[in-house]
């Protein structure tokens, strides 16, 4: 089987997609397929998370013109799709509301291939409303048609399922999460003061300012506690969230830029604990991370990590102040040793249901599928 995957980018390396969409073609890749991974701009952390995939990055045309820049067209990417499809047996793009999440819908219908389509989260309710207009008229004007006309839809979660199947979209869904690597697992050593990490996009959509105003109710139960947010800013984010800090006084919090590779693996080892008070996501790889790291989370309702509490590893809350207040105090009142036994847990969690080799055949399994006709895998949803 021959697939080609499409992302608009893969240079950002604090964006999920940069290691999970090049790690889904390696997995696809080692299933059998022969895979290739086209994006627009730099490598990135294609190199390293690809290993037996043909990447091709291509060129943005017209990147310095307003309106048109924001689309990301590639005329040498449609050229290279309409050369390569005729060969292929899937055509699968990741993401939303770019061109190269548009464009090969039409030249793989063209071609008689099948369309794949990954929104990656960006049909969720709270995602919808950033540029909420520019969205509006994107999805009337070019999304809609080019995500109606798939094949098949791959969601990374039931939740987002759900919000594909809101948006009026009927084809089959194939429900296949995202996988992670497990590195080895390293404890920090005894003492000194203990941490809460949130690391990922500083963003407005990520609740940071919940969980900031959250932090600010603890009383005693923060004492020997620092709060930890790293990650990349946008929309001056990071500054609003240092001026909430600063309103309420607290002496506890840090927020740090981004970390990569071996630094950030070191922090979510360092961490005692981890937590996501985001409003929507389809998965989020950073929970995932954290496991695999041996960190127990605190994760909302809008990620959907219901596992968190059946498997032992953490806590599945409500949005709000008081439901994080209440989920921080009860997991930073349990000792080093008790939560670093829930991390062990998560972490044997991931090993199990969350290897890139088992999310590669399933999505292998949903190609030949889509692609071959026989039988209905168990991820597909019709």
């Amino acid at each position: 089987m021959r697939v080609i995957q499409i992302v608009a980018s893969v240079a950002d390396e604090a964006a999920g997609p940069s290691y999970s969409v090049p790690r889904l073609a390696s997995a696809v890749a080692r299933s059998g397929a022969e895979v290739a991974l086209y994006a627009l701009g730099e490598t990135g952390a294609a190199g390293p998370f690809a290993p037996g995939v043909a990447f091709q990055p291509f060129r943005q045309t017209a990147a310095g013109v307003p309106g048109l820049g924001q689309l990301r067209i590639s005329k040498d990417l449609d050229q290279a799709l309409r050369a390569a499809v005729p060969a292929v047996d899937i055509v699968h793009t990741h993401g939303l509301w770019l061109m190269p999440n548009i464009t090969p819908a039409a030249i793989a219908r063209r071609a008689g291939k099948a369309f794949v389509l990954s929104p990656r989260g960006m049909l969720g309710p709270p995602a919808m409303q950033f540029s909420r207009r520019r969205k509006q008229l994107v999805w009337a004007l070019m999304q809609r048609r080019a995500a109606a006309s798939a094949a098949m839809l791959h969601a990374t979660s039931e939740e987002e399922c759900e919000e594909i199947r809101a948006m009026g979209l009927t084809s089959p869904v194939a429900v296949i999460p995202n996988g992670i690597d497990v590195p080895a697992l390293e404890r920090p050593g005894p003492g000194g003061v203990r941490t809460v990490l949130s690391l990922g996009r500083v963003h407005p959509k990520k609740g940071l300012d919940r969980l900031i105003r959250a932090w600010s109710r603890l009383g005693p139960a923060a004492a020997g506690w620092r709060l930890r947010i790293v990650g990349p800013s946008e929309g001056g984010c990071a500054d609003d969230l240092r001026r909430l800090v600063g309103e309420l006084g607290l002496a506890t919090v840090d927020i740090d830029g981004s970390l990569f590779g071996d630094a950030k693996l070191a922090a979510y080892r360092q961490a005692d604990l981890f937590v996501l008070p985001t409003l929507n996501e389809n998965f989020a790889m950073t929970v995932a991370e954290a496991l695999a790291a041996g960190t127990p989370v605190i994760s909302t309702r809008g990620a959907p990590w219901a596992g968190l509490a059946t498997e032992g590893c953490g806590w599945w809350i409500d949005h709000g102040e008081a439901a994080m207040s209440a989920a921080l105090t009860a997991a930073m009142m349990r000792p080093r040793e008790e939560l670093a036994a829930m991390g062990e847990k998560g972490r044997a969690w991931m090993q199990r249901d969350f290897s890139w080799d088992r999310i590669g055949q399933d999505m292998m399994d949903a190609y030949r599928w889509v692609g071959m006709g026989g039988d209905r895998p168990d991820s597909v949803r019709l």
